[in-house]
């Protein structure tokens, strides 16, 4: 039977064969995650910018898959916890067979539901796929009393926060483009004139989420105060460096100077930061899990948070750039043209409404999606431009998708553990 020393008490640790076998299987399903979290996620940050032709869904899959890896291996957090969102009680982990057999089971649902969405072509939150598994895993080890009830109520609570917020920010922010800018006579030169404005929110939104949202911001322990004013001062800088370059580029060629195009550049940019973020932050879904099984064959016993390793950072950034190339065109073409039609200046409302949205919501403790902050956004200016505009049998349908999410995800991880268990 192989043995190793515990470097943490020196004792020595016995592996198991069954072990060996559930961490072999462990990485082939993060890997299987980490692909289904690119095709199902990309469209939070690329789907606008497709559907407003800003790029191609070639430029949108390369420049996804690489900024997903970057952000997963620079940004992503080398510390995870073994139980996602405190949805179940910690005593549950104290056996490490048991653990090792609910990790892997919560990571081969969770992984299941996305696989099925994306087939089905409808964006679904990867994290409520691993809150709802991991649910399923509490409930056939230790049953009702070990789920933190009110946990699960916030989750469901964001179904609702997270898409109207995102709502009401996009159209209201669509809305003042209009005004502002498209119903004037010279609206090349209104665009241009309030150019610093617009480039400067984005700025300052997206500086704030890398100071606040991501793990490697939270390593900077910036205070509220001195984070909001160097993001406001980079934003003013940016904003009037932007419209410098904007009016540069116009000069070279006059269809630079439409609102449309001068909006398009804004927008290839916070889609950018949104798929850098999404790699920081979603490669815990898939990584998470892996980790714990990881750290449980390497130590027999996992706390509250383990280590999460460099190489199972690149790891499922390599699996989340895989997803994106091979399968993320399905969730991109229904969340940017399925729901509605959209332009530059309508896609830059919807990833401004999408960032704000989850930055505000998670300074303010709520429970937030991304993905349901992205439709939110589209449906958003969709509503701006009058209630025909916007495909509500979609809608409905990708909302029903939300709604079973946590419920089938457990249900098929309590299948999936007591099959592991039987075969064991």
């Amino acid at each position: 039977m192989p043995s190793y020393l515990d470097p943490n008490n020196s004792k020595p640790v016995t592996v198991m064969p069954f072990e060996y076998g559930i961490l072999i299987f462990g990485f082939i399903i993060g890997f299987y995650m980490a692909w289904n979290i690119g095709a199902n996620d990309v469209a939070n940050s690329m789907a606008s910018a497709v559907g407003a032709k800003a790029i191609t869904l070639r430029q949108a899959i390369f420049i996804a898959g690489i900024l997903n890896v970057v952000g997963a291996v620079f940004i992503g957090s080398h510390v995870t916890d073994t139980l996602r969102k405190g949805i179940i009680a910690p005593h549950i982990m104290e056996d490490p067979q048991l653990a090792l057999i609910g990790a892997l089971s919560a990571l081969l649902a969770a992984a299941l539901w996305v696989s099925f969405a994306t087939w089905k072509s409808l964006p679904v939150s990867t994290t409520h796929s691993i809150v709802g598994a991991m649910i399923g895993f509490g409930l056939v080890a230790g049953g009702f009393s070990v789920i933190n009830w009110g946990s699960l109520g916030t989750v469901v609570l964001s179904w609702i926060v997270s898409p109207l917020f995102a709502m009401a920010i996009a159209y209201t922010l669509f809305k003042i483009i209009v005004w502002a800018i498209l119903s004037r006579q010279e609206a090349e030169v209104w665009a241009l004139r309030l150019t610093p404005v617009f480039i400067g929110m984005a700025v300052f939104i997206v500086i704030l989420s890398f100071l606040f949202k991501t793990p490697l911001g939270k390593t900077f322990s910036m205070d509220s105060k001195t984070a909001i004013s160097f993001s406001l001062a980079l934003a003013v800088i940016m904003g009037f460096l932007g419209k410098h370059l904007l009016k540069r580029r116009g000069k070279k060629r006059e269809s630079e100077k439409e609102p449309e195009s001068i909006f398009r550049m804004i927008q290839i940019g916070t889609s950018c930061y949104v798929a850098l973020a999404q790699g920081a932050n979603d490669v815990a879904n898939a990584i998470g899990p892996l980790a714990v099984i990881y750290f449980l064959v390497r130590h027999g016993e996992a706390g509250g948070t383990v280590p999460v390793p460099v190489f199972l950072l690149l790891f499922g950034g390599v699996g989340i750039a895989a997803g994106i190339a091979m399968g993320g065109a399905r969730v991109i073409e229904t969340v940017g043209e399925r729901i509605t039609t959209l332009s530059n200046t309508r896609g830059y409302s919807v990833d401004f409404a999408a960032a704000t949205t989850v930055l505000i919501a998670s300074k303010l403790g709520l429970p937030v999606s991304t993905t349901h902050a992205a439709v939110g956004g589209v449906m958003g200016v969709g509503l701006a431009r009058g209630l025909e505009a916007v495909n509500f049998g979609i809608i409905f349908k990708i909302m029903l998708y939300w709604v079973l999410t946590v419920p089938v995800s457990a249900v098929t991880c309590m299948l999936i553990f007591k099959l592991i268990q039987w075969i064991i």
